[in-house]
């Protein structure tokens, strides 16, 4: 009898430690300890490194964005979108009206997405051009708008990215633009950011 009831406290001890270490490596995976993590010095030389095409992939996509909406787009693969989401914007709030549509884990070649991107004025034949300028540009994601915010890399839920400015910064931004954690300004057009999800840190972990 002591041995089997031995036996059951090893057998629940295992599973517990099997749960244990599975919760373990989700946290570190969360805060991105499976990869690397990217510094102020390592955005600005990529920045630099790529300007040229930053700037095109900015330009196409805004153009390609009507007026009236705001779309973010993350690729994970060339026939995935991490993550996709339309807005109507809405100008007399300096906000966003309606969100139309956001999900994640999106397949692009099917007639679904299709019907998506239709009322955007896009094809598929869109979604692969946005994903090869992103990759001329050496990132992942891009959002709409003054300024057009382009995702470099991701390092776990977190997000390293552009804040890339078509005039000056305003004045009455600046503070917002440069808080030295969420935010790095490297000069008037320029502004670095990190997003850590919603459990990281939202702080760039290597300011240098």
């Amino acid at each position: 009898m002591f041995k089997k009831i031995l036996k059951i406290i090893l057998i629940l001890s295992g599973i517990g430690l099997l749960f244990l270490i599975g919760y373990i490596i989700m946290i570190i995976y969360a805060f991105g300890g499976f990869d690397k993590d990217y510094s102020v010095t390592d955005l600005k030389d990529n920045f630099e490194n790529n300007k040229t095409k930053i700037y095109e992939l900015k330009k196409y996509f805004n153009q390609i964005v009507p007026k009236d909406k705001f779309v973010e787009i993350e690729f994970e693969d060339d026939n995935t979108l991490a993550r996709f989401g339309i807005s109507k914007l809405d100008s007399t709030k300096n906000g966003f009206n309606k969100r139309i549509f956001l999900e994640w884990d999106l397949k692009t070649d099917n007639s679904r997405m299709d019907s998506i991107i239709n009322t955007l004025g896009w094809t598929r034949e869109t979604l692969k051009i946005i994903k090869q300028k992103l990759d001329d540009a050496d990132c992942i994601q891009i959002e709409s708008g003054e300024p057009t915010k382009i995702g470099f890399k991701r390092s776990g839920m977190g997000m390293y990215s552009f804040n890339v400015f078509d005039n000056p910064i305003p004045e009455n931004l600046r503070n917002k633009y440069n808080d030295s954690c969420t935010y790095i300004q490297v000069n008037d057009k320029l502004v670095l950011e990190y997003g850590g999800g919603a459990i990281g840190s939202q702080c760039f972990y290597n300011i240098r």
